[in-house]
Parts: C-alpha cells; structure tokens; sequence
C-alpha cells in the first residue's frame, strides 16, 4: 500500500516541512512553502533503470590523472545566432533550459531548428496537440527533417521513448507540464519540477543525448520552479523581448560550456523568427539630418560589436522635483553621469528633466556607452545637434577623465564599416591606431573638456 502524506515544499529552494513555515530556513523568503501531496511507495523499490540500461558499463571511479582529455565536438546547428550563444554548437549530453515570456518565441525556435536539422529529434510538447504543431510547422515553411513529435506528459514514458527511438536531441515542451507517475501532486508543483528534470539529467548524461527544456517564467521575471532547477541544467537561456518590438533577445545566464557573455538577436516574423546577422544597422536610424540628443555609441555584447543610438531629452522641470528616467540604461549609473557633468564640466542639470532611451529595445550594460551618453545629454541640453557621421566609446569616470575599454580594435572596425568619419575614445589606449588601416579617422581625448571643445567648440 502507498502511504500518502502531505508536505510543504519551498518554491523557491525546494526545501520541504512537514507544517507551513512562514520563512524559509534554508533560502530565507518569506511566504513561499506550498502544500503538496507526495506519494512513498513501500512496496517496491523505485528505479529509473531498465533492461537497456543493464548492457552499458558500470560507471567506477577513475583517477585525475589517468584520464586523458578528448574533444568533444559540438553539434552545429544551422541557427548561427544560438551556436553563438551556446559557446560554438550543442554539447553531447547537455541540458538546457530556456526561458522566457509567454508567447516570445520559445517554441517557435525550438521547432525552427528540430525542422532543420539532419538527425532525428523527438519533440515532446505537453501543452499544443500534433495538429497544433503540424500548422506551426507549415507556417514556419522548413524542411520537415526527421522530427518527431510526441504529445505527451509522463516523463516516465517519455524516458522509454526516448531510450527505444534514440534520438539526436530531445525538446521537452515545456517542463511545467510534466509529472511523474510516482508522485500524486499536480504537474507544474515544486516536487514534480524537480523529478522531472532529474529524469532527463540522467537520460541526457547516461546516453549522451542534448535535452533542450523550455520552462516558464513568473509574473516578477524569474523562472518558474525551484531554485535547484537552474542549478540541475548545464547552460539557462533567457529569450527576452518586448511584443512591441519585433526583435528578440537570446542571452546566457549560464553556460558551463562557454562564456555567459554572447548575445543572439531574432526578427519575429510571420514565418517564425530570422536571424540578425547584423544587427547595428537595423539598430540605427535612418534619418537624413542630425538631430538633437541623439548620439551613436559602440558597445560590445560578449565578442560581436554593436553600434547603438542613445536618446537623450533635456527640458526644465516644470514640477519641483525634476526626473530622471532611462530606458535601456542603468538609472543610477545615469545619476552618477549628471553629477560628473555638473561638477567637472559646470553643466547643471539640477532644474532639468532628464529622459533617457536606447534605441531599439536593447538594454546596455556596457560602461563604453557612457562617453555617447555624455555627448547626447549636452547636445540636447546646449540644444545643438551632434554630427550623425560620429561615434563614441569610452568609459567615464568620477574625475571627468575618459578612460579605456576592451577590443577597442573591433568597435572602430564596426564604426568604420558602417560609414561614420570619426570616432572618438580614450587617449588611454597605449596600442597606436592606424586611421588609415580603419578607414576612419580616431580622435583620442583625455578629459570630457576636450570633448565638448571638439563638439560644440
């Protein structure tokens, strides 16, 4: 006989009571234990193994210094755009989740490359029917490929499937509708979240099979399921984008195969989303003469230059207290910017209302962007337009001196091949740079004195 028993399970850590705890001990928040409903069979023994599991090795501990280092080579997809964030393709045997808001894309990507690839991939989709994925499919106008869909939401009979047809990658859409078979909670719950991803980390590490999870996100931005999910999966994808821009973000908050710091960008079309192999010329505007407070910056996102277009507005303040606002840019980086520009260039803007945008949707953490910043805020405050052919990169810091940043080199060569005359950066950069190699003319500056001598005379 199964013995039932109810427990409360944290949301956020997973931790579990047997009564409601207000705050959890083990993570420290408040209000998350949630009541579940856990089955302990005493009859059997539960196992994930079965007869095909019995003909490979046992697995024995081996000493560090008796094994010898191979390459793994990684599974290139035709996605240009995700092999860059992965780190250079798909490792055999990873798992990795991705998330994002509903009806960013997610599946949609997923199934863009399932169509296009080679080898054959079993789809496992718990939330849409086969019909559903067939006109999604058509929509999307690829090549069928040796996909294979599969609607259903018990991973143990997804496991057997999986074992039986023995694919080349596995997508599981998504892991909140999965549930085990062993446990009496609903799918979606803390415990079913974790059991089911327990599940294909094994499956995925046993037989060297990717596993590609999509998961959820709550209504504060985070994804939905225990803490212990993101720790479990090898590389966490966020799909971010807003549903009045028709581009879509793919960054990397984990990656155990690569660098966290490479970024992928999508156009949503009718057909399914297309990759923006460059991406700074649909970033910039296409407008004919210059204009006040709008200043083009270099950043750079992992190893791809961006050329981005900072906004700024400048006006008094008609209530008492001015604002400040930034889209797309840190809000207090912005305030440190004013007060650098008030005390060591006498601009004040302490009447003012500050209004700040990234053009383009983008969010930039880069500090180089902070000289464009500089630039387009003193344009529209002296209300005089700064040429359209110039660009900016360079850090600031609290003394007004302009320092230097990384891969100077390729955020000049991207300027250049874009069509702009100047640049300006930082006389910090020791390497001397030849204008003529770049087909653009450097200007290197010391202080942000210098700058608005160049500019605004």
């Amino acid at each position: 006989m199964a013995k039932i028993k109810k427990l409360f399970v944290c949301s956020n850590c997973g931790a579990s009571s047997l009564k409601w705890i207000g705050k959890c001990p083990s993570c420290g928040e408040w209000n998350t234990y949630q009541e579940e409903i856990a089955v302990k069979d005493t009859g059997s023994k539960r196992s994930w193994s079965t007869s095909s599991d019995k003909d490979l090795p046992p697995v024995k501990p081996v000493n560090i210094e008796k094994i010898e280092p191979g390459e793994t080579r990684r599974m290139v997809t035709p996605d240009d755009e995700l092999n860059r964030v992965l780190g250079g393709g798909i490792v055999p045997g990873a798992l990795v989740l991705i998330a994002g808001q509903p009806g960013i894309g997610k599946s949609t990507l997923l199934l863009q490359i399932a169509l296009q690839l080679p080898y054959k991939v079993l789809y496992v989709s718990g939330e849409e029917s086969e019909e559903q994925i067939k006109m999604r499919a058509e929509r999307i106008g690829h090549s069928a490929g040796e996909c294979l869909i599969y609607t259903e939401t018990n991973i143990e009979q997804v496991v057997e499937q999986a074992k039986h047809i023995k694919p080349g990658l596995i997508i599981i859409d998504s892991i909140q509708t999965m549930h085990s078979s062993y446990l009496e909670s609903t799918p979606g719950t803390v415990t079913q979240i974790r059991e089911s991803t327990s599940a294909l980390q094994q499956l995925a590490k046993r037989y060297h099979i990717p596993v590609f999870i999509i998961g959820h996100i709550t209504k504060e931005g985070s994804i939905a399921g225990p803490k212990i999910l993101e720790h479990m999966v090898d590389t966490v994808l966020q799909f971010e984008g807003d549903h009045h821009h028709v581009y879509r973000l793919l960054r990397t908050s984990k990656n155990r195969f690569g660098s966290t710091d490479e970024l992928g960008i999508y156009e949503m079309r009718g057909t399914g989303l297309r990759q923006v192999s460059n991406p700074s010329e649909l970033l910039l505007s296409q407008h004919q003469e210059p204009l006040n407070g709008s200043v083009v910056g270099a950043t750079l996102e992992g190893t791809r230059p961006l050329l981005v277009e900072t906004q700024a507005l400048v006006s008094p303040a008609v209530y008492g207290n001015p604002q400040r606002s930034a889209t797309g840019f840190d809000l207090r980086r912005l305030s440190m910017l004013l007060a650098v520009l008030e005390k060591r260039c006498g601009i004040t803007f302490g009447n003012q209302d500050v209004f700040l945008n990234i053009a383009g949707g983008l969010r930039v953490q880069d500090p180089a962007i902070d000289l464009a910043i500089a630039a387009a805020l003193v344009s529209s405050r002296q209300d005089i337009p700064v040429d359209q052919f110039d660009c900016f990169a360079g850090e600031i810091g609290l003394s007004g001196e302009i320092r230097p940043v990384s891969r100077i080199e390729q955020r000049i060569q991207e300027a250049g091949r874009l069509g702009f005359k100047r640049i300006f950066i930082s006389a910090g950069h020791k390497k001397r740079i030849d204008s003529k190699k770049m087909g653009i003319q450097v200007v290197q500056l010391k202080q942000l004195m210098d700058l608005f001598r160049e500019l605004f005379g």
